[in-house]
Parts: structure tokens; sequence; C-alpha cells
């Protein structure tokens, strides 16, 4: 299995990223299998994905991002709140993103800001953008306020939301080895035919 976190921190260190390597950790907990991680930190890309908003063409960086997001089993994604939304950088990074690349993909959405008051932004806006991206988004998504580091509940959150997308992922993996193989059409009926005529 391989999991993505795409972080949308701007500061270094950031609580975007700390929320991200906890919901990385606790996943790994959950998960029965190995697991491997990539981290897509959005900060080092911003010029990137700037131009490829203009000019329409990724640059090396910012392709093996996309590449690694689109191949990988699920996501884990983390947006600081901006305005009450998600950050400008994080939605151009899916902006430029296919919009069917995400179909299907196990998502588990988190975000960080300054006051609970904020916590909404989970259903009101990542929830949306990632319907819209055709992905499944985990039931539990996580909210870290400034005074919920270190505080009860916080860590329940992340267990939950972890145990849930390690669920999605093995679901979908089960998923695929029990799809039938696809035989066209004109093979099924010349194999008809040799069998009625025998």
């Amino acid at each position: 299995m391989r999991i993505v976190v795409v972080s949308a921190g701007l500061s270094v260190p950031s609580s975007t990223r700390l929320l991200g390597d906890r919901l990385a950790a606790a996943v790994g907990r959950h998960s029965g299998a190995a697991v491997e991680f990539e981290v897509v930190e959005l900060r080092d890309l911003a010029v990137e994905i700037a131009h490829h908003l203009t000019n329409g063409f990724p640059g090396r960086k910012l392709g093996a991002a996309i590449d690694a997001v689109t191949s990988a089993d699920g996501l884990i994604v983390v947006t600081p709140v901006f305005s009450a939304s998600y950050s400008g950088l994080f939605k151009s990074f899916f902006d430029v993103i296919e919009k069917d690349a995400l179909a299907g993909m196990p998502v588990l959405i988190a975000a960080t800001g300054g006051t609970a008051r904020h916590s909404l932004v989970l259903d009101h806006a990542l929830r949306p953008l990632f319907a819209y991206l055709r992905a499944v988004v985990v039931p539990t998504g996580v909210y870290a306020a400034s005074e919920d580091w270190g505080a009860q509940g916080l860590d329940g959150r992340i267990e939950q939301a972890a145990g849930e997308l390690v669920g999605m992922m093995a679901g979908r993996a089960a998923r695929r080895t029990a799809e039938p193989e696809v035989v066209p059409f004109a093979e099924r009926l010349a194999a008809l035919s040799g069998s009625s005529g025998a």
C-alpha cells in the first residue's frame, strides 16, 4: 500500500505538516500490511504550480508530485485554513490535476487553524472539492485548532480517521482483485460458436 500525504503548510515547522505526519503514523499502526508513505510539500512547488496554471505544462518536481498523487492507493490531504476555506496553494495544486485522475481514490481530509470556529471547513470546502474530483472521502475528517494540540479528543479523531482510511483502501484493493477478467465480446462469441459446433 502506498499513501501520499499532501501538506499545504507554509511555515517551518508547520502544524499542518505535523498533523499530516500524525495521521500517517496512525495509518501505519492500523494497517496490517507494510505501508509506504510519500510526502508532497506544496510550499516547495508553489512556483511550478503558478507556471503550470499559466502555461499548461508541469515542471519536473510538480510532474513527479502529480504522478505520486494520482498513482497512490490513498491520500491524506492537509491544509491550513485561510479566509474560512482551504489555502489558495492547496486549491491550485488540485486544479492542475486532471478531473478524473482521483476517481475512486480514498482520501482522508484534514485542516489546521487558529480557532475551532473554522472546523466546518472540512464539510463546507474540502468534502465538496473531493466530491467534484470523484474521490471517496472517509467519514471522519480531522481539524486541529491551536488549542487542540496536546488536548484530549484530537488523538481519538486521528485514530478514527486513520482506521477508516485503511478500511477503505483494503476494500478498494479487494474489489480490484475480485473483478472478473474482461473478455472482448468477439472472443466470447467465437468461443460460444466453437463449443456449439462440437
